[in-house]
């Protein structure tokens, strides 16, 4: 008996049972707590007043839930899903649950999803076709899926029908309730799935298990009203809607007292925090002049949005300090006319100003992006301007991406006539001016002396520690174990694509740049 046969006897032997519950109606389900993603009803967004809930607690009857259980959390996509898998590894060990690194001796799996490009999706599906022959051997693992993925309804009703042995499957908006689900899951013999569509509340005082003790994610606000034509994220994350900054102050406060030496503020959109805080007028430049007082030796922020970068956030970054000089400043294309048809709402020119703006108040300022090549009816001279553009700016980095196209955004539809051989043959020619232009920066380092936070052993070698500068730069070295989680000094003794390498310095007089 194939894996497959197995399942369908497990299927029809559930239908037959006397205590089979009856089957639930997905559609009006939906309606209730679900809306595909929609351009035309997400910019209705209204003015709702967010509400703050600062109380949360784990309710007292799921208290010792998971005593003597499992979980393991598979993280795909960006910071914020990272930052909500702590979150989410808070509430299961707050439930009496001890996590696990692999997925084998797991008694719940969730697998955390990311939205923005087809292939962080087919990832996922793939995942689910390994997962199910676990599945079978263990009946009582419960295996869920959320994140971004399960805000899409496309995807939810793909799991309904060629997924069923899934248990549970919740959204970005609803992360508080995850013992409510799982009790619902472990109790229930139908999939549990409660996807919300309305957004709004902000919940504090969640429990978090954050990886390690020197760098913390700062959630700030959560997201984006930008509406660019390829993002599916602000139908996935929502509306922006800031945490108010005392709370986030007290947080900040907290991880300093704890010994952490970096944290990164995040948001989708993170410089549009403030936007929606009716009562003050209080922006991320404010947030970061407050926080910089903080005793906490370096402070980051992603990621931000060319629109919102105002000059009270440059004049604040300015003052340096525990600011670092590292900016992550996405362009998406060099093209005003493709920017215009991304819905960006700049233009070159625009772009290309800010840039100066910031090199003029902050002369050692490090830059990188994200480009989205092969966007639709993209033209060769269109590419050129954005390969002008990256030479122009001089960015360190770069993460760069052919266009993928999302389900339920307008770029979706648009007619998209740029083979795919040339929009690989256009992301290889990026890559390698990107290549070009990291290494010739990196090459300056030599003989130069960094400030490194020291993370940990390097990845590929334990006898070398790894750790990053100010600005981001990846330098591993040798030194005594009991440096990690201290900034040292190294002298760069020789300069890789993307990495340095060095030695570690002693002498205090050391000048560092």
């Amino acid at each position: 008996m194939n894996e497959n046969q197995r399942l369908d006897g497990l299927q029809a032997a559930a239908a037959q049972a006397p205590d089979k519950k009856p089957e639930k109606d997905y559609s009006k389900y939906f309606e209730k707590v679900y809306t595909a993603p929609s351009l035309k009803d997400a910019k209705k967004r209204g003015k709702e007043e967010v509400k703050y809930h600062n109380d949360f607690a784990i309710p007292e009857e799921f208290r010792g839930m998971g005593e003597g259980r499992k979980f393991y959390i598979r993280t795909y996509g960006c910071q914020m899903n990272e930052h909500d898998t702590e979150v989410m590894a808070g509430i299961f060990m707050a439930l009496g649950y001890e996590p696990t690194d692999g997925v084998e001796d797991a008694n719940v799996i969730l697998l955390n999803t990311c939205a923005i490009r087809e292939n962080a999706e087919n990832k996922v599906f793939g995942e689910l076709g390994h997962l199910k022959a676990l599945k079978l051997e263990k009946p009582d693992l419960l295996l869920g899926v959320c994140g971004c993925m399960s805000q899409e309804e496309s995807v939810v009703n793909r799991i309904l029908s060629k997924h069923s042995f899934v248990d549970m499957i919740f959204g970005t908006h609803n992360i508080h309730r995850l013992p409510n689900i799982l009790n619902e899951a472990y109790l229930s013999k139908e999939m549990v799935v409660e996807v919300w569509s309305k957004e709004g509340d902000v919940i504090e005082n969640l429990p978090k298990v954050r990886k390690g003790n020197i760098k913390a994610w700062v959630n700030i606000m959560y997201g984006c009203d930008k509406f660019c034509t390829y993002c599916i994220v602000p139908y996935t994350r929502g509306k922006e809607r800031s945490r108010r900054p005392e709370e986030i102050i007290q947080e900040v406060r907290h991880l300093a007292a704890q010994g952490y030496k970096e944290i990164t503020l995040l948001g989708q959109n993170v410089n549009a925090y403030g936007k929606d805080l009716s009562d003050m007028n209080y922006g991320l430049g404010d947030l970061m002049d407050e926080i910089s007082k903080i005793d906490i030796p370096r402070i980051r922020f992603t990621t931000s949005h060319p629109r919102d970068f105002d000059d009270h956030l440059i004049e604040v970054l300015a003052k340096g300090g525990n600011l670092v000089e590292h900016i992550h400043l996405p362009v998406q294309s060099g093209s005003t006319d493709v920017l215009k048809i991304m819905a960006r709402k700049y233009t070159r020119e625009q772009y290309l100003e800010l840039v100066r703006k910031i090199k003029a108040a902050i002369p050692n300022a490090t830059l990188t992006t994200d480009i989205i090549v092969g966007y639709p009816n993209e033209t060769e001279e269109q590419f050129e301007e954005t390969l002008s553009l990256y030479r122009e700016v001089g960015y360190d980095a770069a993460y760069t991406f052919i266009y993928s196209p999302r389900e339920g955004t307008p770029a979706a539809k648009m007619n998209d006539n740029v083979p795919m051989e040339v929009k690989k043959e256009r992301l290889q020619r990026l890559n390698e001016l990107v290549n070009e232009t990291s290494a010739r920066i990196m090459k300056d380092y030599e003989g130069q002396i960094v400030e490194v936070l020291v993370e940990g052993e390097s990845k590929k070698n334990p006898d070398v520690l790894a750790g990053y500068t100010r600005k981001n730069k990846l330098v591993n070295f040798k030194a005594p174990k009991t440096a990690i989680g201290q900034l040292v000094k190294v002298k760069i003794t020789n300069a890789n694509t993307w990495s340095l390498n060095g030695e570690m310095v002693v002498e205090e007089t050391a000048e560092v740049v």
